[in-house]
């Protein structure tokens, strides 16, 4: 899927001082919180120590995966641990090249839906995870939505994309039980002139649609439905415990019916198991029949931590694929770029067959308004804002490393 640069305001805007909220106090884990400042470590109330996959111990740990470490384990079901991971800040600044959006919000890190091909399976491993426990072991923010008002009152935000969903799926079965994603969208509800975009596979964001429906209303808004597939049994191989691709369509009609700017992802297109024209014209077809305003496909990319997982998988359910995927994916992150342009060919071909667009259509100008930071700058008769021309850009498969 092509990239286009973000639109910036040609009116530069009124000088404001830095934002210096402090972080969120993180007291409830005095050794994870602590580390490197110079204080003597104490247990207090954290955890005792416990090995990584390195065989560290958890007090050798440094950052996110010493704060992982120290996370208490909240409830287990399903075979699934969740842990309380204590963080800084819900917005994240993604600094890859990939995407064309600087900012992203992912509830949770792990998913429970457990994609066979997830690229991001790699961002446990940063937390001393092996990439196989992505789906296992759950970690819910804390304070999502305290954490998410302070983060957009900040300037820094300003006129910005901010992309939910990029990295874990922000209705996967944890939200039923902790919410961290509604309590974000609580938060964006309040706010006037936001850019925010949502992806997931789940038919669960209908639960929120209240929100929806008012975020909508004063900011733009798009809702990305992912399929991969309509052959169910295909689907649930590769998406094991992600609802069905029939209830993610009747999700998409569910948005468009009240007004809610919907979407088709058919991400990540796999060689060989749903690349097939057949297949995808379907898929294009079940999306025109949903009211989807677009139609959006990316090749699949494997990091080095999901073809590990990835490749024995295909040993087991397709194994004449592994030749290949072991010839293209085994030293590149991507396919051959002539088979990516043939794809791309083949979605743009169907995109005009039934005239679906390639991305969220472009919204109204607005102006972001921050309950905060208003009763700051506003003087006398003068009320500064920064107006700029807002557009919704799609998340990309394989985006940003910062979450």
């Amino acid at each position: 899927m092509g990239t286009s640069p973000i639109p910036r305001p040609s009116r530069a805007a009124p000088q404001r001082r830095p934002c210096r909220s402090k972080p969120a106090s993180l007291t409830l884990f005095p050794t994870a919180a602590r580390s490197g400042n110079g204080e003597p470590e104490s247990v207090g109330s954290a955890p005792p120590p416990a090995a990584g996959p390195s065989n560290k111990l958890a007090t050798e740990l440094v950052g996110i995966a010493r704060l992982a470490a120290f996370s208490p384990r909240a409830e287990a079901k399903r075979g699934i641990e969740y842990y309380l991971l204590p963080v800084r800040s819900i917005l994240n600044h993604c600094h890859s090249e990939r995407v064309p959006f600087r900012w992203t919000a992912n509830p949770y890190r792990g998913c429970e839906f457990g994609c066979r091909y997830c690229y991001a399976r790699y961002t446990h491993e940063y937390m001393d995870l092996d990439g196989a426990e992505f789906e296992t072991k759950i970690y819910v923010k804390q304070d999502a939505g305290r954490l998410l008002e302070r983060d957009l009152s900040c300037c820094k935000v300003w006129g910005e994309h901010i992309a939910i969903g990029t990295a874990t799926d922000p209705y996967q079965p944890a939200e039923r039980e902790f919410g961290a994603t509604r309590a974000i969208l609580e938060k964006m509800a309040e706010r006037e002139g936001l850019s925010l975009s949502i992806t997931t596979k789940s038919d669960q964001v209908l639960r929120d649609i209240d929100l929806l429906e008012r975020i909508s209303v004063r900011s733009s808004l798009a809702v990305n439905l992912s399929i991969t597939t309509l052959r169910t049994r295909l689907a649930r191989a590769l998406e094991p415990r992600a609802p069905r691709p029939d209830l993610r369509l009747e999700t998409v009609r569910k948005l468009r019916a009240a007004g809610i700017a919907a979407g088709v992802f058919a991400m990540p297109i796999l060689p060989g198991l749903t690349d097939h024209k057949e297949d995808l014209d379907a898929l294009a077809r079940g999306a025109q029949d949903a009211g989807a305003q677009w139609f959006a496909a990316n090749v699949l990319f494997l990091m080095p931590a999901s073809l590990k997982q990835f490749l024995p998988f295909l040993e087991q359910k397709f194994p004449k694929l592994v030749q290949r995927y072991q010839s293209w994916y085994g030293h590149y992150g991507n396919a051959p770029e002539t088979y990516r342009r043939e794809i791309a060919s083949r979605v743009e071909g169907l995109r005009r067959k039934y005239d679906l667009g390639s991305r969220p259509p472009k919204s109204a100008t607005q102006t972001w308004r921050s309950t905060q930071l208003s009763l700051t700058w506003e003087n006398g008769d003068a009320a500064h804002e920064q107006v700029g021309e807002k557009q919704t850009w799609l998340p990309q498969a394989g985006g940003g490393r910062e979450f």
